[in-house]
């Protein structure tokens, strides 16, 4: 059975990654994490993990042949990442409209305050990861 969010609703689930740009830097780790909170989302579990480049090749197969891929994966496997399980009624849109668009200059021309958007450096170093769906 699914817990009940503040209107009585159930509350939806969903994977929110912290990528190694956000964490190689404390003070956007912090702005993330305070805009998790500010946006009330339940954080079910936060654990600091480690990729490899078999485990970060597994994680975005549905990617594999597409140009970008095997720079996604060795970024994934470069350094240490921040994976939060959260909950919200909304949990799934919600937690990607604060990530904004993938494309950094899109984040940064269409939703400057989005995290993509004020953080991103790169499409690849873009702060964030969030599920699809729940």
């Amino acid at each position: 059975m699914a817990a009940a969010g503040r209107c009585g609703r159930p509350l939806q689930l969903t994977l929110a990654l912290l990528k190694p740009d956000a964490v190689a830097h404390p003070l956007v780790l912090e702005a993330v994490h305070e805009t998790i909170l500010r946006h009330r989302f339940f954080i079910v579990r936060a654990k600091e993990l480690r990729c490899g480049r078999e485990e970060s090749r597994r994680f975005y197969r549905e990617h594999a042949g597409r140009f970008f891929y095997q720079r996604l994966v060795e970024f994934m496997a470069s350094g240490p990442m921040w994976a939060y399980i959260l909950a919200h009624e909304n949990a799934v849109p919600l937690w990607r409209s604060l990530m904004g668009p993938t494309k950094v200059f899109r984040a940064r021309n269409s939703v400057p305050d989005s995290i993509r958007g004020a953080y991103g450096l790169t499409d690849t170093r873009n702060t964030t990861h969030g599920s699809g769906r729940p």
